[in-house]
């Protein structure tokens, strides 16, 4: 189906993989042209997320990230798409709603069950194959790993949660994805900076990943952190603001540093 890299990683010195599952923003012909003319521009992308977080390669960190849109395979759902969310709005695996509720396909394009085992296998088991690799790697070379889930979305979005959400939303699946102790050191960081407001298992408490390859007591933490992008971006031009990204930048930087240390 594809003849360009699912994916592109840095392999760093860190205990450290920063995965950015939802950066992607390509969609091949085959079903870009089945596609709502809105949905074409891959609207649910997590915009630049890999631009925000470029500066852990400083630091050591690994860096995972997919090259195709969300809209293609949502590398952060389970491969039986069982909801993460009983009794929530969400989207699937192939997703065929937006975040804004509207179609993603015209009416009659959406994949049959054939081609979501074709797009598992072309597009989501390899992405989830180097992550489960490299993290094999970084624990066997410093017996510990961190995984930090990056991700972002509209601040507002009625479909999926009520309300106004919050500049950070800290994810480690009620507890139980990391120690108790990087928990608290994370928490303290965000309530000591006053830029940004925060929650911690707030209504984002950790996709699959988060969910799956979280292990500490084989040393493996797992943290999604989901951020409001009006923080680093203008929501509604979808263009980046190098001002409100800086600042941001230096949260995150204090984030990562805290898991690294």
């Amino acid at each position: 189906m594809t003849n360009t890299p699912i994916f592109s990683l840095h392999r760093g010195s860190a205990p450290l993989l920063v995965s950015l599952p939802h950066d992607g923003s390509e969609i091949p012909d085959d079903i870009a042209q089945r596609l709502a003319p809105d949905a074409r521009k891959a609207p649910d992308t997590d915009w630049w997320v890999s631009r925000l977080y470029a500066f852990a390669k400083e630091l050591g960190a690994s860096i995972l990230v997919p090259r195709h849109s969300r809209y293609v395979v949502d590398l952060n759902r389970p491969p039986d798409d069982t909801s993460l969310y009983p009794g929530q709005n969400t989207t699937g695996l192939c997703p065929i709603v937006q975040f804004s509720g509207a179609p993603v396909y015209l009416e009659g394009g959406e994949p049959d069950v054939a081609e979501i085992a074709r797009r598992v296998d072309v597009y989501w088991r390899p992405y989830h194959q180097a992550l489960q690799d490299e993290l094999k790697r970084i624990r066997d070379l410093h017996g510990r790993a961190v995984l930090w889930e990056g991700h972002s979305i509209r601040g507002e979005l009625p479909f999926l949660f009520e309300g106004r959400l919050p500049d950070f939303n800290l994810g480690t699946v009620g507890g139980a994805s990391c120690r108790p102790e990087l928990q608290r050191r994370l928490e303290a960081v965000l309530e000591a900076q006053t830029d940004h407001t925060h929650v911690v298992n707030g209504r984002f408490k950790g996709g699959y990943i988060t969910r799956h390859y979280a292990d500490p007591a084989s040393g493996i933490d797992a943290v999604q952190l989901e951020l409001a992008q009006r923080t680093y971006m203008d929501e509604q031009r979808v263009e980046w603001d190098d001002h409100k990204a800086q600042r941001l930048q230096q949260v995150l930087q204090a984030l990562l540093e805290t898991a690294l240390d």
